[in-house]
């Protein structure tokens, strides 16, 4: 499976706040993203910075595909590392939000920038956090995490008990199960708008159909297709412009490819969504 972020724990953890006494208001101009979107929490924050309208009150400042740094970090983003930690020794990882005022970095902490950039920034944009969600948004997010995600890579372990990988695709399954069922009555996940939810479920779709489907054999793949609302949703947002641009399935098979230590199995050839772009032949990617 896909080789551990060399960053467990962030290590810079500012907010952006309501006012200047926070000591990171929100301010136009003053912040800029660093995202390589071939990474799942770069591809999240580049899609709400999209669908919240801020390409030009919050540059972004695109980074490689795979980290070109031998420790795993990238080589742009070390001068920002040591200017905010002297002789900062771990790798300079993304994604970054930094300060242009100071020169340093705030956070890099996905989760607390997608909650900053959808709670502090959203002028014109959806309500990525509307009014009571909190818990719906927390329950969508646990589901991607655990029932999606952690689920996927234990199913797709090479060399794993042939049960736990079994009892590992039901938890996966029933979680898909659970996520179609919210999609009956509703465009979204949540309801008439899209959400944060929204953001975080799309990138768990597209991690599922392009990085954990190389360790899955074909009747599992197979099996994961039975949820017609909720791959019918991720074609939908596929097309969507605060999506769609952000989708680069040469980068993630490259990235993933470069990182992952984990057997290719039968289920590679098998796609489930007909994403827009390129996605490369199994036979053809190399540098695993």
């Amino acid at each position: 499976m896909s080789a551990t972020s060399p960053q467990a724990v962030p290590s810079f953890r500012g907010r952006i706040g309501r006012d200047a006494r926070s000591g990171y208001p929100a301010v136009p101009h003053r912040y800029r993203l660093h995202l390589s979107p071939s990474g799942p929490f770069c591809l999240r924050i580049a899609i709400t910075h999209s669908l919240l309208g801020l390409d030009e009150a919050l540059p972004v400042t695109p980074l490689p595909a795979v980290p070109d740094a031998p420790d795993g970090g990238h080589l742009a983003l070390r001068p920002l590392y040591q200017a905010s930690a002297h002789l900062y020794p771990g790798p300079a990882v993304a994604p970054v939000l930094s300060d242009d005022w100071t020169g340093r970095i705030v956070s890099t902490h996905a989760p607390d920038i997608l909650e900053d950039l959808g709670r502090r920034f959203a002028a014109g944009g959806p309500r990525l956090y509307p009014d009571g969600a909190d818990r719906r948004i927390a329950a969508v997010g646990r589901l991607c995490e655990q029932g999606v995600n952690a689920a996927a890579q234990r199913a797709g372990r090479s060399g794993a008990d042939p049960a736990a990988r079994e009892s590992a695709l039901g938890i996966l399954l029933r979680s898909l199960g659970t996520l179609d069922r919210r999609l009956t009555s509703a465009p979204y996940v949540l309801g008439g708008e899209p959400t944060a939810a929204d953001v975080q479920l799309w990138v768990t779709l597209v991690q599922l159909d392009t990085v954990h489907r190389w360790h899955l054999d074909a009747e599992a793949v197979y099996r994961l297709t039975d949820h017609p609302r909720l791959w019918s949703y991720a074609r939908r947002l596929a097309a969507h412009p605060a999506f769609a641009p952000h989708l680069d399935l040469d980068a993630i098979a490259r990235r993933h490819h470069a990182q992952c230590r984990g057997e290719e199995a039968a289920g590679a050839a098998v796609r489930i969504v007909d994403w827009p772009g390129r996605v490369p032949d199994p036979a053809t990617v190399t540098g695993r």
